[in-house]
């Protein structure tokens, strides 16, 4: 049943349900509190299993449900002898589900009804009913006019002894004509027992009913009266009180020498030590004391000693002089490294190189590293490895998808349920004022109405500022300049720039096929073989194997799914020996389909040989390195330019710079002159489904789009990255280990890159270096030699072919297909 809205919600109050269209077969609600009388709109909260399922049964049907009251309000779970049979038919207009499982429905009484019988009782009560009809109230007598009367002038002065009148009210009363609908009305706002409300529904006769009714407001308006009167002489006590309270502090003055004190004063005087003992900065040391002297005059179960109570634990568990000591052994350090991690030589250094400096000079300010890298390549538990390797307690916290300020720098305490932000939340669950602590995902932190997080964290991790970090529920400055910050990202262009300036990138980048065997013999099939229960005289995996995972079933920079292969060998295995069989399991190149089935990943078919029109390109992504193919065409029309693939601003640019090339260089690319007149160019780059963008497409497009004007094919053993300009000149780009990379790969061992990216070379592994050619090329016209192969016999027949671009076509759209089957992720 859809929620209705504000509009639909008011008809369905002020409509009417005609008595016949309502069913006889009804879920039951049983309430312990209330009784429901018709007309009445009442929002009920539901907890028993029972009725929560009666509700959302009522909801999935028509929204009619039956409500009676049980006899006894302590029992809970009631059978049908516990429970009144007259109740009342009402309809559910709207419900909401609570955290807690519980549930909120607004219901408004429709008519009365009779118990007939039980159809179900076990998951939650169905009940056959019967309408019970009123005796008709033939004529308005006098008699009756006058009893009216009465009840309106007894409510209204009830609702003005309370202080709740209002004129709404008054013409509500006024306006009800019929004797039995204000008998209800009143008995449902009075506070009766649940047995006088219930007597009050049982009753048909509305003039019976009425005349009770009026009784029970005589005596409630003698209630409200002595109400009225016991208020006005709380003001005359409060003088009496302020007497009792010096008298009071004086008994305490009294006890505290007796050494009799109570537990309020014992609790402010825990508090005192506990202050004290905190070694708290001297700001807070007084604050701490002001909130305690507030405390010690409220009385111990008001809801603001509570607000201060919290307020005193967090500011007494926080760290104020709490740290570890630095492990400022270099050589150890080091060994711990290396125990962790393989590679990463630069960032070890990195780390090593700040425990130097913090031994030489311990007043350091800590350091604010931002580890950016693609998924898998060991980012997070490099951070443990430094926290270990430090002697320091280690703190993860992860910021992706956070989009309220609050978050980083707490709540006010303005608010109920306030808290200290999640900085301060860590720092106080690790119990030191320097950990090694890490935000994760810094990349992917949004922003909305509620506040921009990624603002909040300037102050925090700016070694200038941070000294004096502000919480907002603490009010306070708390001193971060000790905590050693690591961020980390799989980009920084989603960084803010002002956030990103506060910070020391250090790129980790993938993992060659070397430096993933290695890892994985080393580290990751022993920690398998240790989870599944295994030991390496029972199970071995050779090098081979190891190898043919990482190049027929992984495709990706970091280590993730050559983990979870290496695990599903593990498990096959654990199996096999779960099942009684006993030998030594050793998993090689010939048997390893039996664990992990065919090979997912094949080299692409493009490779087989060399095409017109098709070139090799490379692109850096948010998960390394990939190869990127950059398809043309040249189709009869009027010289328009067709761009596809869902490429980006900056890639359309560079595809325009690459038609405004070729074509300024028809002479000196040996084409005609008005080659292109009567001619459309495509331009397409797989896969289309996949958006992609960047500054570094223009010579592969370029080098596609003369392929298809001279028809000489692109060799497909060479990839090629680099801008170009409208003269020509190749740019230099980013990212080049990463798409050497994503090459090396792919099987491709000579790239092409722009001269002023040589520096970049010596960055790179030195297997990485013997493996691929690089070759280093200033302006375009040095690209074609090296790229465009002579014209076969074979080519030219395929170009003077009169369905040539037919059949391109049907080859792109096979090459797109192998290209989706890889699985490319976004392009950066």
């Amino acid at each position: 049943m859809a929620e209705p809205d504000n509009d639909d919600l008011i008809n369905l109050i002020e409509g009417e349900e005609k008595e016949s269209d309502l069913p006889s077969t009804l879920p039951l609600v049983v309430v312990r509190d209330v009784v429901i009388f018709p007309d009445m709109l009442l929002p009920l909260f539901v907890g028993r299993n029972k009725s929560i399922r009666a509700v959302e049964e009522a909801v999935a049907k028509n929204g009619f449900i039956l409500v009676a009251t049980q006899k006894k309000n302590t029992a809970e779970d009631p059978q049908p002898n516990d429970i009144y049979t007259i109740g009342t038919i009402s309809r559910i207009l709207r419900v909401l589900t609570l955290p807690d499982g519980s549930v909120k429905a607004l219901i408004q009484g429709i008519t009365k009804a009779k118990i007939i019988k039980y159809l179900r009782k076990r998951s939650f009560f169905r009940v056959k009913s019967e309408i019970i009809f009123e005796k008709p109230v033939e004529k308005i007598t006098l008699r009756i006019e006058a009893l009216m009367r009465n009840v309106r002038e007894h409510s209204e002065k009830i609702i003005a002894i309370r202080g709740e009148s209002s004129g709404d009210i008054n013409s509500i009363l006024e306006s009800i004509e019929s004797p039995g609908n204000l008998a209800d009305l009143v008995a449902s706002n009075l506070k009766l027992k649940i047995n006088e409300s219930q007597k009050l529904l049982e009753m048909l006769d509305p003039i019976k009913r009425l005349k009770k009714v009026n009784t029970f407001l005589s005596r409630e308006f003698e209630l409200s009266s002595m109400q009225a009167r016991i208020q006005s002489n709380v003001h005359i006590e409060l003088s009496k009180n302020q007497r009792d309270y010096f008298l009071k502090e004086q008994v305490r003055a009294i006890n505290k020498e007796l050494g009799n004190e109570n537990d309020k004063f014992q609790e402010i005087d825990e508090y005192k030590k506990k202050i004290k003992k905190a070694n708290m900065s001297a700001m807070a040391s007084e604050e701490a004391d002001k909130e305690l002297k507030r405390l010690s005059f409220m009385h111990s179960d008001s809801p603001e000693a509570s607000i201060i109570r919290t307020y005193l634990e967090c500011l007494i568990e926080l760290p104020w002089d709490k740290s570890t000591q630095d492990n400022l052994k270099i050589k150890k350090a080091k060994i711990e490294l290396n125990k962790e991690h393989y590679g990463l030589e630069k960032i070890k250094d990195r780390i090593l190189e700040y425990l130097s400096v913090k031994k030489l000079n311990p007043n350091t300010k800590g350091q604010i590293l931002c580890f950016v890298g693609p998924p898998g390549v060991g980012k997070t538990s490099l951070g443990q490895a430094i926290a270990k390797a430090m002697d320091r307690k280690f703190v993860r916290i992860s910021l992706g998808g956070i989009r309220d300020e609050a978050e980083i720098r707490g709540h006010r305490r303005t608010y109920i349920g306030a808290m200290p932000g999640r900085i301060l939340q860590g720092l106080n669950q690790c119990g030191t004022n320097n950990p090694v602590f890490m935000l994760d995902e810094i990349d992917k932190i949004g922003s909305d109405f509620r506040g921009d997080p990624s603002s909040a964290l300037l102050e925090a991790l700016d070694p200038e500022q941070n000294s004096e970090f502000s919480d907002h529920y603490l009010n306070l400055a708390f001193d971060l300049s000790n905590v050693m910050f690591i961020l980390t990202a799989n980009i920084t262009d989603t960084i803010p720039s002002a956030l990103l300036d506060r910070m020391e990138v250090v790129n980790l980048t993938g993992y060659t096929e070397e430096e993933k065997r290695t890892i994985a013999e080393k580290f990751l099939i022993p920690r398998q073989l240790k989870e599944n229960g295994l030991k390496p005289k029972i199970c071995s995996i050779s090098h081979g194997a190891v190898l043919k995972i990482i190049q027929g079933y992984t495709m990706e920079a970091g280590l993730r799914n050559l983990e979870r292969e290496l695990k599903k060998i593990c498990r096959k295995i654990a199996r096999k020996i779960a099942e009684g069989e006993k030998k030594h399991f050793h998993v090689t190149r010939n048997n390893l389909e039996q664990f992990l089935g065919v090979e997912k990943y094949y080299p692409e078919m493009d490779k087989e040989e060399s095409q017109i029109g098709l070139a090799t390109g490379l692109a850096w992504t948010q998960v390394g390195g990939e190869v990127l193919y950059v398809e043309s065409s040249l189709l009869s029309g009027k010289g328009d330019l067709i761009i596809t693939g869902q490429l980006g601003d900056v890639m359309q640019e560079s595809a325009r710079a690459a038609v405004s090339y070729t074509r300024a260089n028809l002479k000196t690319l040996g084409i005609k002159k008005d080659f292109f007149e009567n001619l459309d160019i495509h331009i397409h780059v797989p896969a289309g489904a996949i958006p992609k963008d960047g500054p570094s497409a223009g010579i592969v497009m370029a080098t596609s789009l003369i392929s298809s004007a001279t028809g000489k094919p692109v060799n497909k053993d060479i990839a090629m990255t680099g801008e170009i300009t409208l003269r020509g000149r190749v740019l230099p780009i980013g990212g080049l280990k990463e798409k050497a990379l994503g090459a090396l790969r792919a099987g491709i061992n000579t790239i092409i890159i722009p001269e002023k990216n040589k520096k970049d070379i010596v960055e790179l592994p030195d297997n990485v270096k013997r493996k691929i050619k690089f070759i280093s090329i200033k302006n375009m016209d040095e690209v074609l030699p090296l790229v465009l192969q002579k014209v076969t016999k074979k080519n030219v027949t395929a170009k003077t072919n009169s369905a040539q671009t037919k059949t391109d076509s049907f080859r792109l759209r096979d090459a797109e297909k192998n290209n989706r089957s890889k699985k490319r992720p976004d392009l950066g």
